[in-house]
């Protein structure tokens, strides 16, 4: 951390207090709504059903 910013536990203290009480989730959000209504953001959805199985003998099975 660069001295300016004080010991690093402060800014540390203060990363986890925003963290705890939503602070960084509602700077998140509002810069995500931003980004939306400025069409910055292409939302597409990819949804993966793939399902891979081991032969029995695999997991020590005899």
């Amino acid at each position: 951390m660069p001295e300016e910013y004080g010991p690093w536990m402060r800014s540390y203290d203060l990363f986890r207090r925003w963290q705890r009480d939503g602070t960084w989730q509602r700077i998140f959000t509002a810069l995500q709504a931003r980004a939306d209504d400025d069409d910055l953001i292409t939302w597409d959805i990819n949804v993966d059903s793939t399902v891979a199985r081991a032969h029995q003998h695999a997991a020590g099975a005899r």
